[in-house]
């Protein structure tokens, strides 16, 4: 397909669209003009310069000649004539010094020398009365030789009285020769300053070149238009490192999982984040791929890839609301377990029930009934007594079933005491909700297997300790429990294991309190959790907070049924 010939034209007189040929041809540009400046700049006064330097030698010779022992005395004592001592000693000097004219004339402006014999005795060209007065002058006029460049004295006798001028001319033509002389040498310097000026101007081209991979500056804008677009358009955070390892970039994702704002450019992950697994993932100290990292109440999952220039780039997803999801398929199944579990046990009691009713022992299956009935509502109200808030009562009644099922004991110690005042009682449910799972992976298999939970409150503060029967954690690994990923059970289907703890630690740090592992009495892990500000001030009609009595039982929320047990082995 031919190009159009207005197109053709287009491209002959623009600019080539290759970043090295238009950065050449700018510094090309820029070194010629500099070049042309400065050789206009220096040739201006230099002419100048030249006729000043030619009237101060003419002045100069003047001077000397004035200044010469009898010549104003000769000057007194003759006549103007062309074979006399003046016109003698003036073509002496003149052609000595090389001047154009040595005229010495007497107070009228007679001339007394003068290079043609035939003006010798005439009147001057040019007003002498400046040097006449004893000044000392110095110019460029015309005079009967032309234009010269001239110096005019006083010439005195022994006793200072003027009686004559000294005026010496330096031919105006020999002041331009020099100048034109002066100019080939000035063109040679140009240019060599413009060799050089091309040769870095070339060298620098061809480093832009390497380091911009030859394309064009339409090219690198379209490029950093299309990446702001893309970094602020993608629902994945990416934030880029320097070489020294400080933050240049972070896109509109990045700061939104990341809380932080333009604070954190130009600052360490560590200073912009704080200590943590995250700073560790950004900086590079963890590797790995998809590597799980908390903020705040965000799981995320982070890549970090190094760069050429010896930075690295991050990206981040949000993987919260996978993670919830996951955790709500667990809690599901834990449902159903507890739900077949209840209706296992349902089943078993209304087996008794029909054999009973079939026995004709009425009295018996009524009052069987009655104790079944009597049983769970006597563990509801216990924990409603000690546990007030309606979802944390819920939940560990709810665990019951499956710590039942599991063959476990779920007991909540006698000192529990915990007011309906919590500020954040879903939080605190995920926190009780972790622990007791953890237990009860803990505690099951165990002989003798049992997870008991204590909640009270302290003022404002919730404390919360959780102890099992199971194995316990080495001392070796109760800082590392805490952190992301550490976890002794296989992943699950949905994602990755090592959340629940990281997560009971970050939210009892984001309340200013701590979650800490330690060994139970017997053995077993006991898990301690402290959060600060938990709760409301008692209102004005609320009494002082009851402590359990040493004598109240403690509730057993779940134990193995034998019945149950025996079922199972069959």
């Amino acid at each position: 397909m031919s190009t159009p010939p207005a197109t053709r034209r287009h491209l002959r007189l623009g600019l080539p669209r290759r970043m090295f040929s238009q950065v050449l041809l700018m510094q090309l540009a820029i070194a010629a003009g500099v070049a042309v400046l400065a050789t206009g700049l220096f040739l201006a006064p230099l002419s100048d310069q030249l006729d000043d330097q030619a009237m101060r030698r003419a002045l100069a010779i003047a001077q000397t000649t004035a200044a010469m022992p009898g010549l104003a005395e000769e000057l007194q004592d003759t006549s103007p004539a062309v074979d006399g001592p003046v016109q003698r000693e003036a073509e002496r000097i003149r052609e000595a010094s090389g001047a154009e004219y040595v005229v010495v004339m007497d107070v009228h402006g007679t001339r007394w020398s003068h290079p043609d014999p035939g003006q010798v005795g005439g009147h001057v060209s040019t007003d002498p009365s400046q040097a006449l007065a004893g000044e000392d002058v110095m110019e460029i006029d015309d005079g009967t030789l032309g234009r010269s460049a001239r110096g005019k004295v006083p010439l005195r006798d022994g006793d200072g009285t003027i009686v004559g001028a000294v005026s010496v001319g330096i031919e105006y033509d020999s002041v331009r020769a020099r100048l034109l002389h002066a100019i080939p040498g000035l063109f040679a310097y140009a240019g060599a300053a413009l060799a050089v000026g091309a040769l870095a101007a070339w060298l620098i081209s061809r480093r832009v070149q390497r380091q911009t991979r030859d394309l064009a500056f339409s090219d690198i804008s379209a490029l950093l238009a299309e990446r702001e677009a893309m970094l602020h358009g993608i629902r994945e955070g990416v934030v880029a490192l320097d070489r020294t390892g400080h933050v240049r970039l972070l896109n509109d994702e990045a700061r939104r999982l990341l809380d932080l704002g333009d604070e954190a450019l130009g600052r360490s992950p560590d200073e912009a984040l704080g200590a943590g697994r995250t700073a560790d993932v950004l900086a590079g100290r963890v590797t790995g791929t998809d590597l799980i990292a908390v903020r705040g109440q965000r799981v995320l999952v982070a890549n970090r890839m190094p760069t050429d220039d010896g930075g690295a780039v991050a990206t981040l997803r949000d993987r919260t609301e996978l993670e919830q999801l996951g955790r709500e398929l667990d809690s599901t199944h834990g449902l159903l377990d507890a739900l077949r579990a209840q209706d296992h046990e349902h089943a078993n009691r209304m087996h008794t029930l029909l054999g009973l009713l079939e026995l004709e022992r009425y009295d018996d299956a009524a009052e069987f009934v009655g104790e079944v009935v009597g049983e769970h509502r006597a563990t509801a109200e216990q924990v409603a007594e000690r546990i007030e808030d309606p979802l944390l009562a819920a939940l560990l009644v709810g665990k019951a079933t499956v710590a039942a099922e599991r063959g476990v004991a779920l007991w909540v110690s006698d000192r529990t005491r915990l007011p309906d005042r919590l500020i954040d009682p879903r939080g605190l449910v995920t926190v009780v909700g972790n622990l007791v799972d953890n237990a009860l992976d803990a505690a099951a298999g165990t002989p003798h297997a049992r997870v008991e939970v204590e909640l009270r409150a302290e003022g404002r503060t919730a404390i919360l300790r959780v102890r099992d029967t199971g194995p316990g954690v080495p001392a070796t690994e109760r800082e590392l429990i805490f952190t992301e990923g550490w976890s002794t059970k296989r992943a699950p289907a949905h994602g990755k294991r090592g959340i629940g703890l990281s997560l009971v630690h970050r939210l009892a740090e984001r309340q200013g309190g701590s979650a800490t592992v330690g060994e139970a009495d017997g053995g077993g892990a006991e898990f301690t959790v402290v959060l600060p500000e938990a709760l409301t001030d008692p209102g004005p009609g609320d009494g002082p907070e009851a402590a359990p009595s040493a004598t109240d039982p403690a509730p057993a929320l779940a134990a193995p049924s034998p019945r149950t047990a025996e079922e199972k082995s069959r």
